[in-house]
C-alpha cells in the first residue's frame, strides 16, 4: 500500500506503492514532513520528516528530498534526482532527472534545471571549516540551467539567466545573461537570441523531423 505521510493534514492525489513520506531525519529534525495536497508521487520516492512541501508536488521515480526543506507549489522533480538538506525552493521549479541539489541551495520561482544539473557546496572538501561553511548556490527566478551543468558553492545567477549544457559556473552571472563555457562566461543577453524560427527548419528525411540551421546547437540548453 501507498504510504501516508505523517502528522500532516495533506490529502495525497495518488501515490505509488514504494512511496516512503515521513522518512525518520538523520540530522536529528523532529519536525514532521508537511505535504501540501494534490501530490503525485512514483514509485521509489522517499521524503524525509522536517520538510514542508507545499501543494502539486510532482516526483518521478527514485526522487529523495531530505530534511529542512522548504519547497513551494507546483514542483516537479523526476526521476533519480535528490534535494539534499536545508535547501529553499520556490513555486513553479523544475528539477529533471538525474539531477544533485547540494545542501543549502537557493532555487527561486520558475527555475528550471535540465537533466544531469550538479550543484555543489563545499569550496575545500575535506576541511573542517569549509565544512562549517557550505552553502549552495541561489539560483534566481526562472532561470534556466543546460543540461550536465555543474554550478560551484556560493555562485549567484541573476533572475531569467541562461546556462547552456556542459558549462561549469564558477562565478556569478547577472540577470537576463546568456553564459556557457568551462568556466561559463557571459555571451550575450537573453533578449538578443535569434528566434527558434530562424535556427530550426524542417527536415522530413529524419524522424525527429527538424534540424539545425548551420548544423550546431550553440548554447544547447534545451533538455
Amino acid at each position: 500500500m501507498p504510504s501516508e505521510p505523517r502528522g500532516t493534514a495533506a490529502v495525497l492525489a495518488e501515490a505509488d506503492p514504494g512511496v516512503l513520506a515521513g522518512y525518520p531525519a538523520a540530522r536529528g529534525d523532529a519536525r514532521p514532513l508537511v505535504l501540501g495536497a494534490g501530490a503525485r508521487l512514483r514509485s521509489g520516492t522517499v521524503l524525509y520528516d522536517g520538510t514542508t512541501i507545499g501543494r502539486g508536488l510532482q516526483t518521478g521515480h527514485g526522487v529523495v528530498i531530505r530534511e529542512g526543506c522548504d519547497i513551494g507549489d507546483d514542483v516537479s522533480i523526476w526521476s533519480n534526482s535528490v534535494v539534499d538538506y536545508g535547501c529553499r525552493i520556490g513555486d513553479r521549479v523544475k528539477i529533471h532527472c538525474n539531477c544533485y541539489v547540494a545542501q543549502y541551495s537557493e532555487l527561486d520561482d520558475g527555475v528550471f534545471l535540465a537533466p544531469g544539473v550538479t550543484i555543489a557546496n563545499d569550496l575545500y572538501p575535506g576541511d573542517e571549516r569549509s565544512a562549517q561553511l557550505m552553502a549552495g548556490p541561489r539560483i534566481g527566478a526562472a532561470a534556466q540551467i543546460g543540461v550536465n551543468v555543474t554550478i560551484l558553492p556560493y555562485v549567484r545567477i541573476g533572475a531569467g539567466a541562461l546556462i547552456g549544457a556542459g558549462s561549469v559556473v564558477t562565478r556569478d552571472i547577472p540577470a537576463g545573461a546568456v553564459a556557457f563555457g568551462n568556466p561559463a562566461v557571459v555571451r550575450r543577453a537573453v533578449a538578443d537570441l535569434p528566434p527558434i524560427d530562424a535556427r530550426v527548419v524542417l527536415d522530413g528525411a529524419r524522424t525527429s523531423r527538424d534540424r539545425l540551421a548551420g548544423g550546431h546547437a550553440g548554447t544547447g540548453v534545451t533538455a
